[in-house]
């Protein structure tokens, strides 16, 4: 029995199409109902609510003392020290290419626009955790904050049935935290926004997480800033004839192991190939760790979309807007340059995901749930704020009041009118 659901892309309804392509990264309502309800309880209880929700969920909240992150670092795998070390300095370098410069233009004589980036002060960074550990993640949300100048960012994150992993824990360290709490769920991203009476609250949170994460990021969003509403991993492989089975396979399980709804999906004009990908993943699954895991994710969420027409199967691809979009075909360069809603385009068979999730620096945090049609990764810039500064002159202002005044008119705002009318007049020069 197919382990994956079957689409004929050239018979399928419009209705069809959009049940696979417009999903949404919270698909319960009900999720976003509990998930406000948490944060509601945090702000209102603080830490006392902290420990009775993480009571309930049979999840723990503390902060981290500094000692025990020194002991993480001193006793960490000399190899994995050094893989960490190795991670942390590629991101510096594509996440150091992004800081923003100042701009500064001129509408008129005597009328200067300038814009300018500033880092924000206190950021919190959410890393999914308690049955893996995921110290890539640590620093994918730590290291561009600490590029971008934040002087104070905050990691929470869940703790297993054994702590808070050592390895996050010295991936923390690394990475360069400044504050480390172990928790999760909902409640700690009420907590990062509002605060309790031992933890402060941050100006913007960052971070991946399961629907309830994503559900309470949304939920906090006005009280402080959030980056993106990132939700359960996916993946979208682009294949062709030419692709070999076992890549397609392979790039499809790496992103599907992440948890039981992960979406994976296959896009080719070969049928022949996508009965090969399904033999080839019957036979990985038994040797691969996250086996039961990749069962479920891939029967509830795996999916193969079957057309005759190449055009049509990168135009499905695009309006798919996967997070992760793996190119196997004939010609990878022309069709990831068609590719316009992504998150992370991986291009040709020398490019698996994995490699950007750990190795070359770009950042791994990025959109789901078709958010990638109007969302990027996270980036430098999500650390800081922009802000105008505008500087007139007398003469300025002379040249550019007839526009003023029009419109304040037109709008029925008068004091607008006076506003500048009142430094054009004799005595206020």
């Amino acid at each position: 029995m197919s382990i994956l659901t079957r689409h004929d892309l050239d018979t399928m309804t419009a209705a069809h199409r959009r049940r696979l392509t417009r999903r949404s990264v919270i698909p319960d309502p009900s999720i976003s109902e509990r998930a406000r309800e948490i944060c509601r309880r945090v702000a209102e209880g603080g830490d006392g609510a902290m420990s009775q929700i993480a009571s309930q969920l049979g999840g723990g909240w503390r902060r981290v003392p500094g000692e025990e992150l020194d002991t993480a670092l001193t006793g960490l795998d000399p190899s994995v020290r050094e893989g960490l070390n190795a991670a942390v300095a590629a991101i510096r370098t594509v996440h150091g290419a992004q800081l923003p410069a100042p701009t500064t233009v001129a509408t008129a004589p005597g009328v200067e626009i300038t814009r300018v980036w500033e880092p924000l002060r206190r950021v919190g960074a959410y890393v999914p955790g308690g049955k893996a550990a995921y110290p890539s993640t640590v620093l994918m949300t730590v290291v561009p904050a600490v590029v971008a100048g934040v002087a104070e960012i905050v990691v929470v994150s869940p703790e297993g049935s054994d702590g808070l992993p050592p390895v996050m824990a010295a991936a923390c360290l690394l990475a360069g935290a400044t504050e480390v709490w172990a928790g999760g769920g909902a409640q700690a991203i009420a907590a990062l926004a509002y605060g309790t009476e031992s933890l402060a609250p941050v100006d913007k949170i960052v971070g991946p997480g399961n629907a309830y994460v994503t559900a309470a990021k949304l939920s906090v969003f006005g009280t402080c800033g959030i980056d993106l509403p990132a939700g359960p991993s996916e993946v979208l492989v682009l294949a062709d004839e030419t692709a070999h089975p076992r890549l397609v396979a392979a790039d499809m399980l790496c992103q599907a192991e992440h948890g039981p709804d992960s979406p994976a999906v296959l896009v080719t004009t070969d049928a022949t190939l996508a009965d090969a990908v399904e033999l080839e993943i019957e036979s990985l699954l038994p040797d691969l760790e996250r086996g039961d895991i990749l069962a479920k994710s891939l029967s509830d969420h795996g999916h193969v979309v079957v057309t005759a027409s190449h055009d049509a199967a990168v135009a499905f691809a695009d309006e798919f807007a996967s997070e992760h979009v793996s190119i196997l075909t004939a010609d990878p360069e022309t069709d990831a340059a068609a590719i316009r809603s992504a998150g992370s385009v991986y291009v040709g068979r020398w490019a698996p995901e994995s490699a950007g999730d750990y190795a070359t620096g770009a950042n791994h945090v990025l959109p789901t749930g078709g958010l990638a049609r109007a969302y990027g990764p996270l980036s430098t810039e999500d650390f800081g704020s922009w802000r105008q500064v505008q500087r007139i002159s007398r003469s300025g202002l002379a040249a550019i009041f007839p526009t003023i005044s029009a419109l304040a008119g037109a709008e029925g705002l008068t004091a607008h009118r006076l506003a500048a009318e009142a430094r054009l007049v004799k005595e206020a020069t």
